[in-house]
């Protein structure tokens, strides 16, 4: 698994560098988060749109100041907020017309941040103060030029605010700034001084710290949180009234209004809910500030993020070096549905902006790399494991071990087994008879054809093919799979060997042959069973003195004074067996002192 922690490092590091799709999907899913909220209708702040029926009964945008002012003029005790620029002069002469008009009116008009500065006169302005150990104006970025309306009408209204933005790197406008800098003073966002004037107030306070802005507030209006550099995330959950310019005489008394342009060809602004005009964004600024949402997205929210990814994707690794892919697979989709869930929980209950993406992204693709490991581990196990028993284990062992390997213990285990050693006796006169008719092929396949048959009643009764030494086999049981009854199947499959030998001997005899015999020694003891041998080669096998003594019965056999008996066992496996058996005698094998008694199978 250690590759797969080399594939988190990797992506924790993205996330650091934090490239665009990154971001950008980050993005997308916190405007998901604002489309799953339910519309709120205001019913204070409505919008009116210079549209198509405006330029039909009045004519060619812009319109003419004077008729402007008499179409405003019918709003009753209303805020009204121009988020129009009154940057040039009007073509009518009509500006001290309309600035009439809007100095008995509470009225903000708008200014923008430009790269040039229309004019020379700057307006008093609205009072502000800082409050901490850096000044505001440090923070916010200047300004290289700032549009102003026309001069009387500036001086006329009781307002003016910036309709500026902070766009995303995907080019989506999510929030605003409150504040702009421009040589040196602070200018409101438009909606922000409509909120002033709609408190009665006549100043701002700002709030700061080393950090940057901590939030700016209206006095008589509760604090509004921002960002380091003064933004505010917007909510757009929200819906207004729209009136044309031609009704506006249906306007409510004592609602606050925006004036934008909606008319075809008109700027739109791109927002996590869709395309909207200019007014349609500050107003929701303005709805949000009233209605005291604060959605946060704090700087150390990536720490957390990243941390939490972490520990996540470390669990997921953990599982997946532990467990199936099946169960650490629904362990996956947890972890991701927590993931998310909690993200739209942190939303739903406090305005919290947490990115799942990012966690949810690295979990994929850890799971799918770890699960390709284990795959791939287990493949490679498996493959292992049927080339290292495929021989001398029966199919079905077989894929039992490599369905579950931790049924065998490789590298050296202490267990009591049964071994079983064969040969065939009177092998020297075949081997003549061979020689004689100038057939080493005929021998070679005599030999196959006869280990083959032995081999087959060995792995019928689940034990494995240790090893073949010439015309000799050795097995065992009890390993590398567990096998209660391993005495009894070792015994079995000795007088089935010798059943068949009879069998053959007819065969070969039809053949010509000379008669052939087999001698089989079985012993129950216990050994070392495991990978023997070095570094660069070896095998599974056995050591011990009860794998010697089973090898020192088989030379016995058919041999000598027990010529007659063909399957010799030792007394410590005839303790273990329900095979009818009789005794033989007692006989002292090389390397030991004490004598053992030996049976036979009872055939009767």
């Amino acid at each position: 698994m250690w590759h797969v922690i080399i594939t988190l490092a990797l992506l924790v590091s993205l996330r650091a560098v934090d490239p665009f799709l990154l971001e950008s999907s980050r993005l997308s899913f916190f405007d998901f988060l604002q489309r799953g909220q339910d519309v709120k209708t205001s019913e204070q702040i409505v919008l009116i749109d210079i549209d198509e029926q405006t330029l039909e009964k009045f004519g060619q945008y812009p319109i003419p100041r004077e008729t402007m002012a008499d179409e405003i003029a019918k709003l009753n005790n209303s805020i009204l907020g121009i988020n129009i620029l009154l940057s040039e002069p009007d073509r009518f002469g009509g500006d001290d017309y309309l600035a009439d008009t809007l100095f008995n009116m509470n009225a903000i008009v708008a200014i923008a941040p430009s790269a040039k500065t229309n004019t020379e006169y700057r307006p008093t302005g609205t009072g502000y103060a800082t409050f901490g150990e850096v000044g505001a104006e440090e923070i916010r970025p200047p300004l290289s030029g700032m549009l102003f309306a026309q001069e009387s009408i500036m001086e006329s209204v009781i307002g003016y605010g910036t309709i500026s933005s902070t766009p995303d790197a995907d080019g989506i406008t999510r929030r605003i700034p409150l504040l702009e800098n421009f040589e040196g003073r602070l200018y409101p966002a438009i909606a922000l001084d409509m909120l002033r004037v709609a408190a009665g107030d006549i100043s701002y306070q700002i709030k700061t710290d080393e950090l940057g802005i901590r939030f700016v507030r209206i006095p008589k209006f509760e604090v509004i949180p921002t960002d380091d550099m003064g933004n505010v995330n917007i909510a757009f959950w929200n819906e207004f009234k729209r009136y044309s310019f031609t009704e506006i005489d249906q306007i409510p008394a004592g609602s606050i209004a925006i004036l934008g342009a909606t008319f075809e060809g008109s700027s739109l602004i791109s927002t996590p809910i869709g395309s909207m005009y200019p007014h349609d964004v500050q107003a929701n600024l303005l709805k949000t500030m009233i209605d005291g949402v604060t959605i946060k997205r704090l700087p150390e929210f990536t720490i957390y993020e990243i941390g939490l990814t972490i520990l996540a994707s470390l669990l997921m690794i953990f599982m997946l070096s532990k467990i199936s892919i099946l169960i650490s697979g629904i362990g996956f989709g947890v972890l991701a549905i927590l993931a998310i869930f909690g993200a739209n929980y942190a939303f739903e209950s406090h305005f919290l902006l947490f990115d799942p993406i990012f966690g949810v992204l690295t979990l994929i693709l850890v799971f799918a790399h770890g699960s390709f490991v284990q795959f791939y581990t287990n493949f490679k196990q498996k493959q292992m494991i049927k080339g290292q028993f495929g021989t001398y284990l029966s199919p079905e062992m077989v894929e039992m071990l490599a369905k579950d390997p931790s049924l065998m213990k490789l590298g050296g285990e202490r267990k009591e087994m049964t071994f079983l050693f064969m040969d065939i006796c009177g092998f020297t006169p075949i081997s003549e008879f061979y020689k004689n008719n100038d057939d080493p092929e005929g021998l070679v396949h005599l030999i196959n054809e006869y280990l083959n048959e032995m081999t087959n009643i060995i792995l019928q009764n689940g034990g494995t093919i240790d090893k073949y030494m010439g015309d000799c086999i050795m097995a065992f049981w009890n390993a590398p799979l567990p096998c209660d009854n391993h005495a009894e199947l070792a015994v079995k499959s000795a007088v089935e060997i010798e059943a068949k030998t009879n069998e053959l001997k007819e065969i070969y005899r039809e053949r010509g042959l000379p008669d052939i015999n087999v001698g089989t020694g079985v012993n129950t003891g216990d050994c070392i069973v495991g990978n023997m041998g070095s570094e660069s080669r070896f095998d599974y096998s056995v050591i011990g003195d009860a794998v010697n003594l089973a090898a020192r019965l088989e030379a016995t056999a058919a041999r000598g004074d027990y010529k007659e008996y063909k399957t010799i066992i030792s007394s410590f496996t005839n303790d273990l067996i329900d095979i009818p058996t009789e005794s033989i005698g007692m006989i002292k094998v090389k390397g030991k002192d004490e004598e053992i008694e030996i049976f036979t199978p009872s055939y009767k």
